[in-house]
């Protein structure tokens, strides 16, 4: 089908799409402020055999490229004649914050902390609201790619509620070697469809603007290995290489003093209480404050924009649960 081909529809309709068929569509979702509507690209394999639909969306901000590129490569890849029930991807969820480089949204929230929206609010709410309505809803099961923001960069991990059973198998599934256990209820797209009775989890595959090949590959595993699991493909799971850290918590470090920040550990490294793990320095490298980590864990990501203000991110440090040995990945 050529570009212009592609056909416009208001809502996803999966009723509508023919079985064993790969389908374009552009979704309808707002108009700007010149009347022009704003699309949202849709891509459907629907097999020939019924069985769940499973969604995955990718740039709910628009600095998060990884998970495009693991969408294109998952449709190239699919045989829709052996496939049994319907997968559904969003590549690009926030289609005006990718086409201005920015991560927010043009109103400047965050698209992932005001899910599922209002359907009579302001400009990202409605956004968020009809992302859901006309598209999300449709799902059984989600998996929802992101990376890392400017300036920071991230381990290959998944977010996930491990309390349950359906989630926790598509986290493991992954073959990540960091679990981050999150219940959501956060505004995250997740937790909106986790509300919704979906099934889902949250893949941050690296770093922000960029296509990085280890991380789509990676990604492109985890889908695959979903897919076996619900029975939706025949081919076999590819098992990890490592056991997962399974962390019981994460939060961020912070700076409390200006300067150039340099961070001492690697993404997947483990940090001990009392570890040196940052130094801000000033403008004529003199060191200001070295950091020491709080407590046990492990690096989730970090940031790795040296010009670093008052208030700025360290570390995201990981908390791994009681008994669990934390080697380097």
């Amino acid at each position: 089908m050529k570009f212009q081909d592609i056909p416009v529809v208001l809502q996803l309709d999966l009723d509508k799409v023919p079985e064993g068929t790969i389908q374009h569509y552009w979704i309808d979702l707002v108009a700007n402020g010149i009347a022009q509507s704003i699309y949202v690209p849709a891509i459907v394999a629907k097999g020939k055999k019924p069985g769940p639909v499973l969604g995955l969306t990718a740039v709910v901000h628009g600095n998060e490229l990884n998970g495009l590129s693991i969408i294109q490569r998952l449709f190239k890849q699919l045989n829709v004649d052996e496939i049994s029930g319907t997968v559904v991807s969003i590549p690009v969820v926030n289609v005006p914050s990718i086409l201005s480089h920015e991560r927010r949204f043009i109103d400047g929230e965050d698209l992932n902390r005001i899910m599922p929206g209002k359907a009579d609010g302001n400009r990202s709410e409605v956004y968020a609201h009809r992302i859901i309505d006309r598209i999300i809803q449709h799902f059984d099961f989600l998996i929802d790619l992101h990376t890392a923001s400017f300036g920071r960069v991230n381990s290959y991990y998944i977010r996930a509620n491990m309390a349950s059973p359906v989630t926790r198998e598509m986290a493991l599934l992954q073959n990540a070697p960091i679990i981050l256990n999150n219940e959501g209820k956060d505004g995250t797209l997740r937790s909106a469809a986790s509300d919704l009775g979906i099934d889902s989890i949250t893949v941050e595959v690296g770093d922000p603007n960029k296509f990085q090949q280890g991380m789509i590959r990676s990604g492109l595993t985890g889908i695959f290995n979903v897919l076996s699991h619900l029975e939706m493909i025949k081919d076999p799971i590819e098992t990890p290489d490592i056991t997962p850290v399974i962390c019981k918590g994460s939060y961020w470090l912070y700076a409390d003093r200006g300067g150039i920040l340099e961070v001492v550990p690697g993404i997947n490294e483990p940090v001990y209480a009392g570890n040196k793990i940052a130094v801000v320095k000033d403008v004529f490298g003199h060191p200001i404050k070295v950091y020491l980590a709080p407590e046990d864990g492990i690096v989730i990501g970090k940031s790795v924009q040296p010009i670093n203000q008052t208030g700025g991110r360290i570390l995201h440090l990981g908390l791994v649960k009681s008994g669990q040995k934390v080697a380097i990945q």
